[in-house]
C-alpha cells in the first residue's frame, strides 16, 4: 500500500469541483480534541456521503462545525469554493440558505409554541424564499412533499407522531431551497417502519431536489442505502474512508470490519456472527499514543502501540489508517460472537423496505 499525506472521501471522480470541501478540520474543546485533522469532499448532488461511528467519534460536531454551530479550531471549510469561516452578516445568511441540517431529534428545531405553518413560514419570510402572499400555498406544498397533509399546518408539534414532526423539520429544511442537507442520525429516535418510511423520503427528496447530502449515523446499514460514500470515524480521526460498496465487501480496518458485522439481518438461525469489541472508546481529553483503536484491537501489535497510522491506498477509492490492513484484507480472524436466532432484526426491516 502507499502512504498518502491528505486525502479525502468524498470526491467526484469525474473531475467535478465538490460543492462541500473539508481540509485538515480539527474542533477542540478545551482538553478534548473532538475532530482530529478530518478532510472530506461532498460532491454535487445528488450524492451522499455517509460518517459512521460511535457515539464521541466526532462525526456530529464536523456536521455542526459545517453549519457553524461549533467554533473551528484549525482547518477550513469552503461551500462551492467560498471560505466558509470568513462569512458574515449577508454572506452568512446567504449560506446557511444554501446548506441545512436535520437534527436527530426534530423537537430541537421545532417551537413547540407555533403551529406547524408557522414554523415553516419564518424560514420562508427570513430567507424570503417566495412572495410573502405565496407563503401559505408554498407551506402547503412542502407538507405535501414531505408526505403530510397540508392540513397539519394548523396543528402544534405536540399533535404529530415522531415520524411527522421529522418530516416537518425535512419540509423545513427543503423551504429554502438548499444544496446541502446535513443529516444528523435523522431516524435514531424513530421506531423501524417510520425509519423506512424517512429513509424513503430522504433518497426521493436527493433525486428530485438533485441534493447533495452528509448522513451522520452508526448503523452501516443505512449508509449503504443512502450513500455512495462513507467514511468511518474513530475518536475525532477518518479511520476508513471511500465507496460504500468498497467497504462493506472488503473493509480493511479492524474498526470498519466490527461496524460491519453489527448490521442486523434476516438470520432466522442465527449463524451469523459479531465481532465485539472490548471496553468503551478511551477518554478523548487522554487519547491512547499510536493508534487511537489499539486498546480495544484485536490485532494490535507493538507498532501499534506507539505509530500513528496515515492514510494510505487500500484499494482504488478506498484509503486507510491501519498497520495491519494487508491482514484485515486477507482474512485475519477476529473474536467473535454468535447471534441469538431472530426472525428478523428491526433495522434490517428498515433497511429491507428501502428497496
Amino acid at each position: 500500500m502507499t502512504a498518502q499525506p491528505e486525502l479525502t472521501a468524498g470526491r467526484d471522480l469525474t473531475g467535478t469541483p465538490p460543492l462541500l470541501q473539508i481540509s485538515n478540520l480539527t474542533v477542540r474543546f478545551g482538553p478534548v480534541l473532538a475532530v482530529d485533522g478530518v478532510s472530506l469532499d461532498v460532491a454535487v448532488g445528488p450524492f451522499g456521503l455517509g460518517l459512521v461511528g460511535e457515539s464521541g467519534s466526532g462525526k456530529s460536531t464536523i456536521g455542526r462545525a459545517i453549519l457553524r454551530l461549533v467554533r473551528t479550531s484549525g482547518g477550513s471549510i469552503k461551500f462551492a469554493g467560498e471560505d466558509v469561516g470568513s462569512l458574515r452578516g449577508a454572506a452568512l445568511k446567504a449560506y446557511r440558505r444554501r446548506a441545512q441540517i436535520v437534527f436527530q431529534d426534530p423537537d430541537n428545531s421545532l417551537d413547540p409554541r407555533m403551529l406547524i405553518g408557522a414554523t415553516i413560514a419564518e424560514v420562508l419570510r427570513a430567507h424570503r424564499v417566495v412572495p410573502r402572499t405565496a407563503i401559505t400555498e408554498r407551506v402547503a406544498a412542502l407538507l405535501a412533499e414531505a408526505g403530510l397533509d397540508p392540513a397539519f399546518a394548523q396543528r402544534y408539534p405536540h399533535q404529530l407522531s415522531g415520524g411527522q414532526r421529522q418530516r416537518v423539520a425535512i419540509a423545513r429544511a427543503l423551504g429554502v431551497q438548499p444544496r446541502l442537507l446535513v443529516l444528523d442520525e435523522p431516524t435514531s429516535a424513530l421506531d423501524v417502519r417510520t425509519q423506512a418510511h424517512i429513509l424513503k423520503l430522504v433518497a426521493r427528496l436527493r433525486s428530485e431536489h438533485k441534493l447533495s447530502y452528509l448522513l451522520i449515523t452508526h448503523n452501516f446499514g443505512v449508509v449503504s442505502e443512502l450513500c455512495e460514500q462513507t467514511a468511518v470515524l474513530y475518536l475525532g480521526k477518518i479511520a476508513e474512508i471511500g465507496d460504500t460498496k468498497v467497504l462493506l465487501r472488503a473493509a480493511a480496518h479492524p474498526y470498519t470490519v466490527a461496524l460491519r458485522s453489527a448490521v442486523p439481518e434476516v438470520d432466522l438461525a442465527g449463524r451469523r456472527s459479531r465481532i465485539v469489541l472490548p471496553g468503551d472508546p478511551p477518554d478523548a481529553a487522554n487519547p491512547p499514543s499510536g493508534c487511537v483503536f489499539h486498546p480495544r484491537c484485536p490485532l494490535a501489535v507493538a507498532r501499534c502501540r506507539t505509530e500513528v497510522p496515515v492514510l494510505r491506498d487500500a484499494g482504488p477509492g478506498h484509503q486507510v489508517a491501519c498497520h495491519r490492513a494487508e491482514d484485515v484484507l486477507a482474512g485475519a480472524e477476529m473474536p467473535t460472537r454468535r447471534r441469538p436466532p431472530a426472525i428478523e432484526r428491526p433495522e434490517a426491516a428498515a433497511s429491507s423496505e428501502l428497496s
